[in-house]
């Protein structure tokens, strides 16, 4: 190999290892930049890490504050609190509800909860525990079913309401007594005068068997004058009966529709009931309907009609006497409900009340619809009775 070559071949790779170098150099300083900037970068996301965490550890302890709170109050609140997953299981419950349906109350199916301690009443939502009255009101808890239920003890505020009521009757009472003074004066008024006349010599048998009738009519109107006082003084007492709807209206068409055509009336019963039960007094309601349709016969016409219907309203069973007669005027609808008002001269103005009373017992109310020249209608507005075996 020439002389002159073989410089030349070093000299080219001394220049080759002398740019290898100067990339390693270069390549080797932006690593170390980039290991600077990443360890930088480190340290920033720890310290952001270190804050996040912190304030992590505030909104848990926070939360776990809350939750504390939050026990507290559930175990203080006076109200019971269920908790039921989907399949209507008990998962968790104060101690109010603890207390009223047992400590073992965790883990057992709030249906045989029901069953095992309360009744059902006439109130929607509203159930009987031996004496007390419990309200139950229920509210959706999340998407697989699940249910919160809080329970009230409102065993007070029905007391109250029926303290109320009886010293309202008892007001009433204390206006209608002139009243009453005059309802009573007026039949034994008549009732002496007819047996004074029984004393009379040389009455004929005729006559004597006619102011003996008039007589006793006059007594026997005394006696309703009194029961109906006495039983508007009292107030509605009504049962626990179970009333098939359709059972109690073809017996209430049967006592009335003789009645009816007596007096050349039209009778007819529409029911559209479907099935329907009522909870309460059978008695009293049989007592409220029939003084209804007596006033609506008093008020119609021979060849007139009176009609009986029923039909469901939601939870409301509608019981409505209809009537062809002139109607009610504005100035009478006024006073109409008020004890001892009549237009009748032999109606003791009690009928009405009494009616009122009976519906306002059973959880419903009285309505009055009326067209003038076309008739009125009557109708007792009554909540549905709640199946023993219903659920929440």
């Amino acid at each position: 190999m020439p002389a002159d070559i073989a410089p030349m071949g070093a000299d080219r790779k001394s220049e080759e290892l002398q740019r290898a170098f100067l990339a390693f150099n270069k390549v080797s300083e932006e690593l170390t930049s980039a290991y600077e900037s990443l360890q930088q970068r480190v340290t920033s996301l720890t310290e952001e890490l270190a804050v996040a965490n912190g304030a992590l550890r505030q909104q848990f302890q926070e939360k776990e504050a809350l939750s504390e709170r939050l026990s507290l109050l559930l175990d203080a609140l006076p109200a019971g609190v269920v908790v039921l997953d989907g399949n209507g299981l008990v998962t968790e419950a104060n101690p109010a509800a603890g207390e009223m349906f047992g400590a073992n109350l965790v883990g057992r199916h709030w249906g045989d909860v029901v069953r095992g301690a309360l009744e059902p009443t006439l109130a929607v939502g509203e159930w009987l525990m031996g004496q007390r009255h419990l309200s139950v009101a229920e509210s959706a808890l999340d998407s697989a079913g699940g249910k919160i239920l809080l329970i009230h003890d409102v065993t007070v505020a029905h007391e109250m309401k029926a303290d109320l009521e009886r010293n309202q009757r008892l007001a009433a009472m204390g206006e209608m007594a002139a009243s009453l003074a005059h309802q009573l004066r007026t039949p034994l008024a008549a009732a002496l005068l007819y047996t004074s006349n029984l004393g009379q010599s040389g009455l004929s048998d005729e006559a004597h068997q006619r102011f003996s009738e008039k007589a006793c009519a006059q007594l026997r109107r005394v006696e309703r004058l009194i029961q109906d006082v006495l039983l508007f003084a009292r107030g509605e007492s009504i049962g626990r009966e179970r009333i098939v709807v359709e059972e109690f209206l073809l017996e209430l068409a049967q006592t009335v529709e003789p009645l009816m055509r007596e007096h050349g009336v039209e009778f007819e019963l529409q029911d559209a009931s479907c099935g329907a039960v009522l909870a309460g007094g059978r008695k009293a309601l049989f007592g409220a309907l029939v003084s209804l349709l007596e006033n609506a016969l008093q008020a119609t016409s021979v060849g007139g009609k009176i009609c009986l219907l029923a039909a469901r309203q939601e939870e409301m069973l509608r019981l409505a006497v209809r009537d062809s007669g002139p109607g009610i005027s504005p100035e009478l609808r006024e006073r109409i409900f008020e004890p001892f008002f009549t237009t009748r001269g032999q109606g003791t103005g009690l009928g009405l009340p009494i009616a009122l009373g009976v519906a306002r017992a059973h959880g419903g109310r009285l309505e009055l619809e009326s067209w003038p020249g076309q008739g009125a209608e009557f109708a007792l507005l009554l909540p549905l009775g709640q199946m023993d075996e219903a659920r929440p």
